[in-house]
């Protein structure tokens, strides 16, 4: 789960002509030099950012568009895959590359799993902003724990969110400095040579070269 960037005002919504699959050849050679020539004759008034994830229309100019589960859409597109109010800067869940609010996300989890609210209260993932290495838990999970990654610290089940890094899953606030034991969830990191995991600060206070006259 997490909450869009922004791109670059809103525009989305509206749908382009779709180009049938079976168009011959000439037929698409002719579509894309008419647009070019088009594109040409009226340059974009800002900047471009790319092709929307949910209309296929281009996304242009700051402010345009937000960017979430790796594209980039307009502030109008990017809505939630049930309900379908916006997301721009509202936590959401991300699930099978769809976006949903958190209601519709609790929703579905009751729906597949059958488990009612007030169970699934000590297990359903809360929000969390959408990095790379951040994700909630597929949600046929939430309650069977023998199914469920371990830490890779603590060796327990994880039931929220998996912090993934070099290869391994860690709850977020078991993934710390190995010196400092600072929560590295979102921080800049790096790891040694037996792959211990450090802060930036603490790895060079540890194996930086030092001065030979004031140590």
């Amino acid at each position: 789960a997490g909450v869009s960037g922004p791109a670059g005002g809103g525009r989305g919504g509206e749908h382009g002509p779709q180009v049938p699959l079976s168009q011959p050849p000439e037929d698409e050679l002719d579509r894309l030099t008419k647009k070019l020539v088009h594109d040409m004759n009226h340059p974009p008034s800002g900047e471009y950012f790319g092709q929307c994830g949910g209309c296929g229309e281009d996304v242009v100019g700051d402010g345009a568009g937000v960017v979430a589960l790796d594209r980039v859409f307009h502030v109008g597109c990017f809505v939630c895959s049930t309900c379908r109010a916006q997301l721009r800067g509202q936590h959401f869940y991300a699930v099978e590359r769809r976006a949903y609010c958190e209601g519709c996300y609790v929703s579905r989890s009751v729906a597949q799993t059958g488990v009612q609210w007030h169970d699934l209260c000590s297990l359903q993932p809360q929000p969390t902003l959408v990095q790379a290495i951040l994700i909630p838990q597929p949600p046929e999970q939430l309650g069977l724990q023998a199914t469920l990654e371990k830490c890779a610290t603590c060796s327990q089940p994880i039931l929220d969110r998996i912090l993934r890094a070099m290869g391994k899953a860690y709850h977020p606030g078991c993934f710390t400095c190995v010196v400092c034991h600072r929560g590295l969830d979102g921080i800049p990191f790096t790891v040694d040579a037996t792959s211990q995991i450090h802060c930036i600060e603490d790895f060079h206070r540890k194996f930086a070269p030092r001065c030979s006259v004031c140590g």
